[in-house]
């Protein structure tokens, strides 16, 4: 940071005379081939590519399997147009990124995944986190959380707090902020199916100490179909939740107008195996549906499209993922202006955040993770993300330690500060291989787009089992690939180390964070207002039986919520009219 300042408080005459060498000429010179002569080299040189033998273990395919030619030149960009296609940075269609400045303007959002056992240790690591320099909170729930359980509920024994933090009531946010100031600091939340009830506890909290929902910055995960899709985590069937979501998003959009509503999730969708062009199709046919059950609902598309953001997978095909990001949002931004009639630029933009791939981890030589890492932040960074989140070398192992945590977030700084890569915007535009990729992948996911129309849309597809089984196949090719070794993962099925001993420190969560949680369940439930926390559930049970667009179900969770109700018992509240949802096998 001290170099960056610096740099800001140089001379006009001193950054005149930084802009080029001394001694070198400005003037172009003329080209030194015409069309004919270029044609020639061209040709020429395919010949002597055809005679010469390639690699015996070249496997030219991406991860998503598009074959890879030797060489790309301008034969493959043929029929682009730069103003139609690529156009600038913060202009329509945002190929070159969604603000005019991108990262010399603002560095992108360094935001950590964090959370594990008990909240009171959570908090206590995110204020670790922050004095490092993070610059935004990503809190992780555990898995009985994620579903909707309270941490006293059967199904939740031996995984309360394991893979993330336990919240179970107000109480329990109120601990996990503890001095974190709501209104200063923006916060993502990945959790879906009960994401309204830890958005009412995240909003109950701020109430309580003062600062207004207008002030509230941050983003919930919200995306409930790609649960269905990949992740396998919801509360009830797919119908009833899209009404909870549009109400949400309603509430929130009057209330709360900082906040990301959704952060349409394809993170999962290729963590279950799916390939680049499936992870940006199935993701962006989500967001879709989402825009058209808001519109359903009475609701001006410019009105709420501006707060929906993204969420992306950075896998470790480098160019094939900046591809992926750039075509996104040239997909996006189309389809909102063209096809929803949205008006405002800033209803065309796709903001996003990114996540290095916990699939492309290993436990064998984890420290090689780190490597792996890095590459995947560069490729989100020249993707173009807006914030950022690195995994740790140790997460395929455990949760991760302080000190893993730590390395995972230097790698994020390293990028930032050292490599000159958020000097310029958009530094890949115009490579004939990144070019012909992105266009590649915008193609691939608009063929996905008509056949998912032409069964009837993403819930459709849903209970069909389409995405599923285009999932699974992809998977399973890609683990074939790594059986036959055309796929090579160093330390995994290459330079593997027979007898490698594990030397690096594990997070280990202790049985009593269960029991911690427990007590402080029971103790909430003896001091709360029981006469008010009954009616508040009885009047979300009666909310949830009328049509939707009737009355709003945000309002009545955060009713709920104020008064101290616990997650699981919220959850019933609606389950008694939703139901539960099971899915149907396909494989």
């Amino acid at each position: 940071m001290a170099m960056r300042t610096q740099r800001k408080g140089r001379s006009k005459a001193h950054r005149s005379a930084m802009k080029r060498p001394s001694g070198v000429k400005t003037k172009p010179s003329a080209p030194s081939n015409n069309g004919a002569a270029w044609d020639g080299q061209r040709q020429a040189w395919k010949q002597r590519y055809a005679a010469a033998k390639e690699r015996p273990d070249l496997y030219p395919f991406t991860i998503s399997g598009v074959p890879i030619k030797p060489l790309y030149t301008s034969e493959d960009l043929a029929a682009m147009d730069p103003a139609r296609d690529l156009g600038f940075p913060g202009e329509f269609p945002y190929t070159r990124g969604v603000h005019t400045t991108m990262y010399r303007g603002r560095m992108f959002t360094m935001r950590q995944f964090s959370g594990f056992a008990t909240p009171r240790e959570s908090n206590a690591r995110y204020h670790r986190l922050l004095a490092a320099g993070q610059t935004g909170l990503s809190i992780a729930f555990d898995n009985p959380t994620i579903m909707g359980y309270d941490s006293d509920h059967p199904k939740a024994h031996g995984e309360v707090g394991r893979c993330g933090v336990a919240v179970d009531s107000l109480r329990d946010m109120e601990i996990l902020l503890d001095g974190i100031d709501p209104g200063a600091i923006s916060t993502s939340m990945t959790i879906n199916g009960p994401a309204s009830i830890m958005f009412a506890f995240y909003l109950a909290n701020a109430e309580k100490r003062g600062v207004p929902f207008a002030n509230l910055r941050g983003t919930l995960q919200n995306d409930i179909l790609k649960e269905y899709i990949a992740q396998k985590c919801w509360c009830f069937p797919p119908r009833p939740s899209l009404r909870i979501i549009v109400d949400l998003i309603e509430f929130a959009t009057k209330r709360v107008p900082q906040w990301n509503t959704i952060s349409v999730s394809g993170y999962h969708i290729r963590e279950a195996g799916s390939t680049a062009a499936q992870e940006l199709a199935f993701t962006i046919a989500d967001g879709f549906t989402y825009v058209e059950e808001c519109v359903k609902r009475g609701m001006n598309v410019d009105d709420f499209a501006p707060r929906l953001s993204f969420f992306w997978n950075s896998h470790l095909d480098f160019f094939e993922e900046i591809a992926k990001l750039r075509a996104a949002r040239r997909i996006w931004a189309r389809h909102m202006r063209e096809r929803y009639g949205a008006k405002k630029p800033a209803s065309w933009l796709m903001r996003f955040h990114t996540q290095t791939a916990g699939c492309s981890l290993w436990d064998k030589q984890p420290e090689n993770n780190i490597v792996r890492t890095a590459f995947e932040a560069l490729a989100g960074v020249l993707g173009g993300t807006q914030s950022l989140h690195t995994n740790s070398m140790d997460e395929t192992i455990a949760l991760p330690s302080d000190k893993a945590v730590k390395i995972a977030l230097r790698t994020q700084q390293i990028i930032a500060h050292e490599l000159g890569v958020t000097e310029t915007i958009d530094p890949l535009a115009g490579s004939y291989y990144v070019e012909s990729l992105t266009n590649t992948l915008e193609a691939q996911a608009e063929d996905y787009f008509r056949r998912i129309e032409a069964m009837g849309g993403v819930v459709a597809g849903i209970e069909q089992g389409f995405f599923q089984r285009e999932i699974g196949r992809a998977a399973y090719q890609y683990q074939q690939e790594m059986e036959r070794k055309q796929r090579v993962i160093v330390g995994v099925n290459e330079y593997v180390e027979p007898d490698e001993k594990l030397e690096i420190p594990i997070l280990m969560i202790s049985d009593e964070v269960e029991e911690e949680q427990k007590r402080a369940i029971a103790e909430v439930k003896r001091t709360r207002d029981d006469r008010a926390c009954t009616a508040a559930l009885r009047a979300l049970t009666a909310a949830a039986r009328t049509a939707p667009g009737q009355a709003n179900l945000m309002e009545k969770i955060l009713d709920a919520a104020r008064a101290y109700a616990t997650e699981g018992e919220i959850r019933n509240a609606m389950r008694e009219v939703f139901g539960d949802y099971v899915e149907s096998s396909e494989f």
